[in-house]
């Protein structure tokens, strides 16, 4: 045997042997027969296998672990039929020569078991070190061409094929030319002939791509940088067609094909339960503390439990800090959060005067505060937006969401409010497990507008009205959202929600007729990990609420009803 494996053994077994009685000088030859060769049988009945055996053996003594070491993992003690091992007792050298002995027989015997198995399984061993020289080079190859060491890119890509169709009573979709000025010869000089939609929108393809790059540099802080790309522009997918943003999906994007930065922000831990944010593009609803919704919407009518007032935000220089008290403790526990924030949608533009900088009257900013109190399972929470003129206050019929009038006889007038206060109520639940119980969110948004000077008159999608004494108080939100996890098939989602997007409930001097109802219906197939395909359908009552009929852009004149549907198909490619 090599002396190192000796060694091994050597200090266990001698810990145990000292120390011996000073008196102890007279060799005690019959103790030794104690050791002598027996059956193996008669070791077997005699062989300590745990340390447990020992009555008089306790974890504080001194010699517990290395007793313990020579019982249960060499296997090396016996002799002991009365349970007690009495470690005090002094013993003879040739006791402990013997003991010694025993103990290294017994790592001989598993050093030559190790030796059989080495050879038994020679070829097996030799491939698991190719394999393992073999990663240990890619591995090699991986950090020399990583992407960052503090970085990680993830990507989404989607495609949209669909379109939408009008219907509705006496309603007339023809846009009628416009004159904008006269030839030298005094001929009229007409606008592009719109001519008459024919009952619905162009089928269209168009697409979004998204690239998120997450840097920390601590392990607990985040720069949060996304690039973005899309074709969406003039349909009505994009916000931008015959019914504007109340038929906008959420995956629709516009930048001409050009990839640029969408989001930017820096967010850091302040002690256990703060996180502080400082965004150059940001918006306020990734500064909450408390999720608005577990909905997973087409139309961005039902975004965050409904973007409105609170929650309809624009991309802005802003900065907030959440409090999660607690947040070290079990993440299933329920907790209050608080949040605080502020936008400034002119928050990038040096010179307030003419409208811009941070903190000014012209700064088209939004003050949110919000309190939530739940678990990972269910929420509540409610919040407060203060929002200055000109600022977004959400979707919603042309009359519920503007934020501006234009036309009136002074400077005043081109303003739609002097400032707004939202609220928004929030409530959510999901079923731990998957099952036909969806999951619920329910949203409610009010905001009152006040107004500092007369606002003349309001034009609106090319209608005017006198806006003396029809100046907006109020307009109201609500949304009811439903998914089924793994519906029919493990991996697939189904959505219904159904709500009435902002629109105008309180005005001076009148009573409004501005309400509308909207709701879609969407299956998402899970096609791979990385590939989904979610056919969907949507459907808009009255997307011009009160003005429905009022005009060539909102139904035609004679227009007793008007109403849009909406189909498509999105496939989402996750990399």
């Amino acid at each position: 045997m090599k002396l190192f494996k000796q060694l091994l053994v050597a200090p266990a077994a001698l810990g145990l042997l000292a120390p011996m009685a000073a008196g102890a000088t007279e060799v005690n030859v019959a103790g030794v027969s104690d050791y002598a060769p027996v059956s193996q049988d008669a070791v077997a009945v005699d062989q300590v296998t745990s340390i447990t055996q020992f009555s008089d053996v306790y974890p504080t003594d001194w010699a517990y672990q290395a007793l313990s070491n020579l019982i249960e993992r060499y296997g090396c003690v016996a002799g002991y039929p009365n349970g007690t091992y009495r470690g005090n007792r002094a013993m003879t050298r040739f006791e402990a020569a013997a003991l010694l002995n025993a103990c290294l027989d017994r790592v001989t015997e598993v050093t030559d078991e190790l030796k059989r198995l080495m050879k038994e399984f020679e070829k097996e061993l030799a491939i698991v070190k190719g394999r393992v020289d073999g990663l240990e080079a890619r591995v090699g190859e991986l950090e020399a061409t990583q992407f960052s060491t503090t970085t990680k890119l993830k990507g989404k890509v989607d495609f949209v094929m669909g379109g939408v169709s009008y219907g509705g009573e006496d309603y007339d979709l023809t846009i009628p030319t416009r004159q904008i000025g006269t030839t030298d010869d005094g001929d009229a000089i007409y606008y592009k002939d719109k001519g008459k939609y024919l009952g619905q929108d162009a089928f269209t393809f168009n697409y979004r791509a998204t690239l998120n790059l997450n840097t920390s540099f601590t392990g607990k802080d985040l720069l949060y940088t996304r690039l973005r790309s899309g074709n969406f522009n003039t349909n009505a997918f994009s916000g931008k067609g015959y019914t504007g943003n109340i038929t906008q999906l959420t995956v629709a994007k516009s930048t001409g094909d050009a990839l640029k930065v969408d989001k930017l922000w820096y967010q850091f831990p302040l002690g256990a339960d703060f996180q502080v944010y400082l965004g150059a593009k940001i918006e306020n609803y990734y500064m909450l503390g408390a999720p608005a919704t577990v909905y997973r919407e087409i139309l961005k009518d039902f975004k965050l439990g409904g973007y409105y007032g609170v929650y309809g935000a624009s991309t802005s220089p802003g900065a907030g800090i959440v409090w999660k008290p607690n947040s070290l403790n079990d993440p299933y526990d329920p907790k209050f959060t608080v949040a605080v924030n502020y936008t400034a949608k002119n928050g990038a533009k040096g010179n307030p005067q003419t409208g811009g900088g941070i903190g000014t009257d012209t700064s088209k900013g939004k003050f949110l505060a919000q309190i939530g109190y739940g678990g990972p399972q269910w929420n509540i929470n409610a919040g407060y937006a203060y929002i200055q003129d000109g600022m977004t206050v959400g979707y919603g019929t042309p009359l519920g969401a503007t934020t501006k009038v234009q036309g009136g006889d002074d400077e005043s007038a081109s303003r739609g409010f002097s400032d707004a206060n939202a609220f928004a109520l929030r409530a959510w639940w999901q079923p731990s497990e998957a099952s036909w119980v969806p999951s619920i969110t329910l949203g409610w948004d009010y905001t009152s507008f006040s107004h500092d000077n007369d606002q003349g008159a309001i034009t609106v999608d090319g209608t005017t009205f006198d806006g003396r004494n029809k100046r907006k108080q109020a307009s109201q939100g609500w949304t009811v959202g439903l998914n089924w996890k793994d519906a029919f098939l493990k991996g697939n989602l189904l959505g219904f929600a159904i709500g009435q997007p902002q629109f105008e409930t309180e005005r001076e001097n009148g009573t409004p007729d501005d309400g509308n109802y909207a709701m879609e219906l969407y299956y998402q197939f899970q096609v791979t990990d990385n590939i989904a395909v979610t056919p969907a359908i949507f459907y808009v009552s009255r997307p011009f609420g009160e003005l429905t009929g009022s005009g060539p852009r909102t139904g035609g004149e004679n227009a007793e009803s008007f109403n849009t549907f909406g189909y498509l198909v999105k496939t989402t490619f996750r990399f």
